[in-house]
């Protein structure tokens, strides 16, 4: 039994305890060069980055179709690019913070707050402010739907409302009221309008809604 314990451990198929530790070490050394090649790769990257300012700097912007040519400071968001250089005023800055949704534009077609972007970041993006969903002033089913459903107040945050309904409607033609709500969730009407806000939505969607207003006769109104 001794002598055939021995032949076993002297087999060329047998892995001793020092191959296997070798083997491991060998395996953890190719890891860590390899994590440290992407390391470097990914600091060489990011100083070859170009960095820009103080000073202005040339920015393309691709707004409603067109190229729009600026020399901006590379801290000019996306929001004062289009309201202050282009004189594209629909989009309102209000909060300044993204949390009202005034100030929303599309890009490539998505719902974005521009006070919250650099018009830098946006070269090269399809951007599409309230004024391009109405060219040469011929309104689009949303808007034509909030004037008929009488969805707006002031008026302050309506543009923002428009761009965010249009890019729902663009891919669900059909949402249900819950979505309606759900995609007006980052938009704010302070003069609470809501209702008629997604009366419009709905409408454009085809879906039929109860009417939301209730007249009520002097006497009802002052007995209530």
């Amino acid at each position: 039994m001794p002598g055939k314990n021995k032949t076993a451990q002297n087999s060329p198929n047998s892995l001793s305890r020092r191959d296997f530790l070798k083997s491991v070490s060998a395996t953890a050394v190719a890891a860590a060069a390899s994590q440290a090649e992407q390391l470097a790769a990914q600091l060489k990257e990011a100083n070859d980055e170009k960095i820009l300012g103080p000073e202005s700097v040339p920015v393309t912007l691709n707004i409603n179709g067109g190229k729009r040519n600026l020399v901006l400071e590379p801290r000019v968001t996306l929001l004062e690019a289009i309201r202050e250089h282009l004189n594209l005023t629909g989009q309102k800055e209000v909060c300044d913070r993204g949390t009202c949704g005034a100030c929303t534009v599309m890009v490539d077609g998505v719902p974005q707050y521009s006070c919250m972007k650099l018009a830098v970041d946006s070269q090269g993006q399809e951007i599409t402010t309230v004024e391009g969903l109405a060219p040469e002033g011929q309104l689009n089913k949303v808007q034509e739907a909030f004037v008929e459903c009488d969805s707006l107040m002031c008026g302050y945050c309506t543009p923002g409302f428009v761009v965010n309904l249009t890019a729902l409607l663009d891919r669900n033609p059909h949402p249900s009221e819950a979505e309606v709500r759900e995609a007006c969730s980052g938009n704010l009407c302070r003069c609470g309008t809501y209702p008629r806000i997604f009366d419009a939505a709905l409408k454009v969607s085809g879906v039929k809604t109860k009417s939301r207003v209730q007249i009520l006769s002097a006497k009802e109104l002052f007995n209530a």
